[in-house]
Formats: structure tokens, sequence, C-alpha cells
């Protein structure tokens, strides 16, 4: 019987000659096929062509002679290429949904805490406000003396008899307290408060009323926003471009003239801006009668609109110019000091040496690394508006909500109070809220929701 030589079809093993490209399978399909040649005689092999089109790939078929078994296997690159890919995709899909499963929870965390922050931070409030009770006290006393007053005045009430009248005047003190809820105690009225605050019920006025004559307290704040809007941001947003802008230049001429000059004056932010308003007022207006002494417009308003907004220009002049004096050198200083830390790292350095210009190094490696904090004293800044300035708006007579929240701290207007204050309370909330997911698109080394692992 003559003998059949097989025909090789596997690589020589790694590390004799040729290294083998074949896959672990074909292998041990070859494997398995020398060890049916000793167990049943000889066999019949041959190899495939690869198939047209497709990548490089080999086939190992073997047919059992006799025996009646058939063994195939089939391996390609192309076939370890798609399970490596699924793989990877499987990876990414479950850390992208790891990413998204800890920004909810950071984010969750973050309401809950802030909301209870709110909470804390308004309740406070109602407890100062009303004096922890102390206020309740002060208005049963003008309840019941306006109603003397009006019984005293009457000339029907008075005709009735002591007793009658007595009893007349305490019936209606009664009702007076049950429908501003003084037969509450206070306690119980506290958190009463809290719920209208929080959901933005803000009530009415007890005291104050609006120049339409309505007593909501929405109508009474919102007549007063447009004014200190008006002066605040004007003047808050000047001081601030001005102190970036000016700090940048100053950084870049370390030591000049002008850079001890602003390190000179610094110290003179230590005054408040209606410090310097009252020399202003003396010097422009009562000295040299160049500008208003205080007010909006002039009484009464200009019918023409160009006359009015010159009019505004005039009385805005020395709020605005108080607000600069009193903090833009402190401000210089500040953002100079603080550009000139940045100034002196290493990658600026580096860019110096590679001869980039100066705007650019600024632009790319000092004005980009100090996003985040600049960001953060912007959007404070836009909210500090709302509360405007108490003694600056005093001062120049501004109709503004300072002098509003002054007003109604000397009435005791608690419902104005806690609403001014409720309403800046969730403007701030909301600003630390969302800068922490700015930073994360302006600072690439800032990872929201990573706990200890971010910075």
């Amino acid at each position: 019987m003559r003998r059949q030589r097989i025909a090789p079809t596997v690589n020589r093993p790694e590390g004799r000659g040729t290294p083998s490209l074949a896959p672990p399978g074909i292998l041990a399909a070859a494997s398995a096929a020398s060890g049916d040649l000793l167990r049943h005689g000889p066999i019949k092999t041959q190899r495939l062509r690869p198939r047209a089109g497709g990548p490089r790939e080999g086939a190992l078929s073997v047919q059992q002679q006799g025996g009646g078994i058939l063994a195939q296997e089939s391996f390609t690159l192309q076939d370890t290429n798609i399970i490596g890919t699924e793989a990877i995709e499987s990876a990414s899909r479950k850390a992208a949904s790891a990413a998204m499963v800890r920004l909810f929870r950071y984010m969750g965390v973050k309401l809950v805490a802030l909301f209870l922050t709110i909470v804390v931070g308004v309740y406070l409030t109602i407890l100062i406000a009303n004096m922890g009770g102390y206020v309740d006290q002060i208005r049963r006393a003008q309840i019941r003396e306006g109603i003397d007053l009006f019984v005293s005045r009457n000339p029907d009430l008075r005709q009735l008899s002591e007793e009658e009248r007595i009893r007349f005047i305490e019936e209606q003190v009664a009702l007076a307290e049950k429908r501003v809820g003084l037969d509450q105690p206070f306690l119980f009225r506290s958190f009463r408060y809290l719920a209208d605050a929080l959901t933005l019920n803000l009530g009415f006025a007890e005291q104050l009323v609006s120049d339409s004559g309505s007593r909501q307290v929405r109508l009474v704040i919102l007549e007063r926003l447009p004014s200190t809007l008006v002066l605040f941001g004007t003047a808050n947003l000047l001081l601030f471009f001005l102190a970036i802008f000016s700090a940048l230049a100053l950084s870049r001429r370390y030591g000049s003239f002008m850079d001890k000059v602003v390190m000179a004056l610094a110290p003179t932010s230590a005054a408040p801006g209606w410090f310097y308003g009252l020399f202003l007022i003396l010097i422009f207006a009562g000295v040299l009668r160049l500008l208003p002494f205080g007010g909006m417009v002039e009484a009464p308003p200009p019918a023409d609109p160009l006359a009015y907004g010159v009019s505004l220009l005039e009385h805005m002049a020395l709020p605005v110019t108080a607000t600069l004096l009193s903090a833009i050198f402190i401000s210089i200083y500040n953002w100079r000091t603080f550009f000139l830390i940045f100034s002196s790292e290493d990658y600026v350095e580096m860019a110096k040496a590679k001869g980039l210009p100066d705007k650019m190094i600024e632009r790319r490696y000092v004005l980009r690394p100090t996003l985040p904090n600049i960001i953060t004293s912007f959007a404070l800044l836009l909210i500090s508006l709302w509360t405007g300035a108490i003694i600056l708006e005093t001062v120049f007579n501004w109709p503004g909500l300072g002098r509003l929240y002054f007003r109604a701290i000397g009435l005791y207007d608690t419902p104005v109070i806690v609403a001014i204050t409720v309403v800046y309370a969730y403007l701030l909330g909301f600003t630390v809220f969302l800068l922490d997911f700015i930073y994360a698109l302006v600072d690439p080394r800032v990872r929201v929701g990573e706990g200890g692992t971010g910075r």
C-alpha cells in the first residue's frame, strides 16, 4: 500500500524560523488531525484558497476517511478584530453610563445641599426680621392704637357707654389681629412664612406701597429693580472690565511708575463708596454747581426720550464715580497680583522662549488658566446687583432696591425684607450650582462629580 504524504498546512511555531501568523484554533486543528492519522490511518488534506476580496485568512479543512467523523475549524483575523472592537465599544458604553450616574448623583447631592442652605438662610432672615416675635408686639400695639384713635374720632361711637366702647374696641382688635395672623403663635407663623418665601408667594407688604398704590410685594420690588440695574450694572461692569485690563497691562510692566502708583493708592479703597459720594456732592453739586445733588432724573421727568437720557446720565455721574473710586485701585492690585503669579509659570517662560507675541501669551497662557476665577467674580458681581447698595442709594436719593430695603427695615415690613432676601438666595444658589459646570467647560483639569479624584 502506497503511503501518502501529508501536506504541511500549519506554519512553524514561533521561535523556529519565520514567526507563525495562524490563530491558535488552526494549530489545535492541526494537532487533532495528526492524532487521527495515528489512530485511523492516512487522511487527505488540502489548502483552500483565500476568499476573493477578503482579508488575509487561512482555512483548514480536515476530512476523516472511513471513520465517518468530520472536523472543521475556521478562524480569521477579521473575526479577532471584530471581537476586540466590540469589547472596546462595550467598555466605552459602560464607562459613559458610569459617568452619567456619577454626574446625576453629584447634581442631586449638590442641589439638596444648596436647597438646605437656602432654607436655613431664609428662616434665619425671618427670625431676625421679626426679632424673634418682638415685632408682633409692636404690630399689636399699632393695631390697638389705630382702633382707639378711630373710636375717639367717631362721634357715634363716643356716645356709647364705657363698657360697650371697650367691648367694641376689643372685637375690632381681635378681628384685625386675625386678619394679619397675629392670633397664631409666632413659631407656627414662621414656618408658614418660610413655605411662602420658598415658593415665591411674596404676599402683600405691611407698610410700603408701590407708586401705583399697590401693596403687592412683587410690584413694590419690580418698580425699584430697573433703577438699581441701571446704576449698579453700569458702575460694576465698568469697574470689573477696567480692573481686569488695567491689571493685565500692569502685569507686563511690573515695577513701573504706574505699578507703584496703583500699589500706593490701593489703601484708599478702604473707604466705602458713600464716603466718596459725600465729597463729590459737596464739590460738584454744592460748590461748582455742575451736577445735581441726587435723584434719578429731573422733576418733572422730561417727556423727550433724548432729554430723559441726558438727565439720567447727569444724575448717574456722581454715584458711578463714587463706586469706581472706592474699589478700582484695590481691584486692579488684586488682579495684577493674580496675573503675576500665573505669568511666572514654567509654560509661560517656555512660550516666551519660543518667541510668541505678548498678546498671544496673555490670551493662551495667562488668561486661560485664570478663567474660572474671572468667571466666578463676574457671576457674583451680576447677582450682587439685586441687593443694590443701601447707604449709597440713600445718600444720592436713588430710588433703587437698596433704599427700599432700608425703608423696609425701618418700618419692620417683614414681607418685603424676606422677599428681597429669598430672591437673592435663589440667585446665589443657582449661580453656585451653575459655576461647577462652567468650570468643567473652560478648564479641562476640572472633572465634575469625581469626588477626591477630580479637581
